[in-house]
């Protein structure tokens, strides 16, 4: 394949799924792994994409329709991730009764739990697995499964939701923007993050700096709702908002 054709796909591959990883490339470009770095260093110099570790995301896409595959979205922004979660776990006293919301950066967060007394609640069925095997009390919401982000979502996930009253949160979302707010591509999961912020006194959203100023299609919170956890942020627009913590 000439380079111009894996250029092309490459984009095209972009603007159907937002992001891609250096994995998918080789296969879908039947292509060696420095032949797919040295393609997205070019178009990356070029201004047509946004290169990442582990592969790249379209550059100035501000909106988004569709959830890309938890598979590749664990290879995107990892160590900005590891660097939130770790903050974000720091958060959590033995006193806490905690909701975590599935997502790449909420996994991240649980390998940095220390504190074993809170209680936790989650919608992701990974998630609950790993809290349990580090010792915590977890309880996994009911409903339909998800297999795009392994979460479980839908009207039976978000009536368990009406019994609690969480003291702390943490969510992700695929667009923070501050007039149409935290928002998800698809209605059911964004049911659950909405009542599962509903019903908690502290929110939190986990999010490397590629989702800011993007727009998804449901938007499940206003954006003064939660303090945003990030860092590296750079974008000025949202420099002065007192409530986003930019470690």
């Amino acid at each position: 394949m000439l380079t111009e054709e894996r250029f092309a796909k490459i984009i095209a591959l972009l603007e159907q799924t937002g992001s891609v990883t250096i994995q998918q490339l080789m296969t879908e470009l039947d292509a060696s792994e420095s032949t797919v770095r040295r393609d997205l260093i070019s178009l990356d110099a070029n201004g047509q994409l946004t290169k990442v570790h582990g592969g790249a995301v379209l550059k100035g896409g501000s909106y988004s329709t569709k959830d890309d595959n938890v598979t590749n979205r664990k290879l995107l922004y990892c160590e900005e991730k590891r660097k939130i979660a770790k903050y974000a776990a720091g958060l959590i006293t033995q006193k806490d009764f905690v909701y975590v919301d599935a997502g790449t950066t909420t996994e991240f967060m649980i390998e940095c739990i220390a504190e074993r007394q809170a209680v936790f609640v989650t919608n992701a069925v990974t998630h609950a697995k790993r809290l349990a095997e580090r010792g915590c009390t977890v309880y996994l919401l009911g409903g339909e499964f998800k297999a795009v982000t392994e979460a479980i979502v839908g009207e039976e996930a978000v009536a368990t939701l009406e019994k609690y009253n969480f003291t702390k949160g943490f969510w992700g979302a695929n667009g923070i923007h501050t007039k149409a707010g935290y928002s998800t591509p698809e209605v059911k999961e964004a049911m659950v993050k909405r009542k599962s912020m509903e019903k908690c006194r502290d929110c939190y959203i986990l999010s490397d700096e590629s989702k800011f100023g993007r727009i998804s299609s449901v938007t499940f919170a206003d954006f003064d709702k939660a303090k945003i956890i990030t860092t590296g942020l750079s974008d000025i627009n949202y420099m002065s908002y007192k409530n986003i913590i930019n470690i």
